[in-house]
């Protein structure tokens, strides 16, 4: 990351605060916080139900299935910040892949051909760069968060694209996350689930590497 240099983008988002760790750390029990009270309620009526009276089974099914799909619907609309989006200038796609491989190192390289997502450590976390987002796995690898964020020219091919957004990266990380929009923040295995599955190698690896980085200082 380059140190001491502001992101120009920042100014468009004024009243926004700086992000960092504990911008991050906030946000995500603020996640957990939003996640409890819509499944407890529904857990606990549905638990209810149940042990008054038995013959409410398919209602308190109902009651457990809403507890279940709220958070995974959260972590869907999280999921989906890292799928491929806009146009895919075929012509154009190769030229700007190998500029965009200039960029990354062997490793970083490969796993970004096989899945469209540009592994990049930084500051506060493994991020995971992709065509109109990215996904930062903090230290210790057990919360992800999924920022959406766009280039600015958005008819560019997709690689130009990531490769916008990861030069963006690494000039202000926080500036960076500050600009972003805050899409979810939670558990991996959640997002996971939703990625598609030619991008999920990439979320594996971004966690090998922040769980080798040790959990976040408080």
């Amino acid at each position: 990351m380059t140190a001491g240099r502001v992101l120009p983008e920042l100014a468009s988002v004024p009243w926004r605060a700086r992000a960092d760790a504990r911008w991050l750390r906030r946000w995500e029990r603020i996640w957990q916080a939003w996640t409890l009270l819509y499944t407890v309620p529904f857990a606990t009526a549905g638990a209810a139900m149940l042990w008054l009276d038995p013959i409410t089974a398919p209602v308190a099914v109902v009651a457990a299935a809403h507890a279940w799909i709220i958070p995974e619907l959260y972590a869907a609309r999280g999921a989906s910040v890292a799928r491929p989006k806009g146009p895919r200038n075929d012509c154009a796609e190769p030229v700007a892949q190998g500029l965009l491989g200039d960029l990354l190192d062997s490793g970083e390289r490969r796993l970004q051909r096989a899945t469209g997502l540009a592994l990049e450590p930084g500051e506060l976390g493994v991020w995971l760069v992709g065509e109109a987002g990215a996904l930062v796995v903090m230290p210790g690898g057990r919360r992800v968060h999924c920022f959406c964020v766009r280039a600015t020219e958005p008819d560019l091919p997709p690689s130009d694209r990531v490769a916008h957004l990861l030069l963006a990266l690494r000039v202000d990380e926080e500036g960076f996350a500050t600009v972003a929009n805050h899409a979810f923040a939670g558990a991996p295995w959640r997002v996971r689930r939703r990625l598609p599955e030619r991008m999920r190698p990439a979320l594996d690896e971004a966690r090998r590497a922040a769980r080798r980085r040790g959990p976040p200082s408080r």
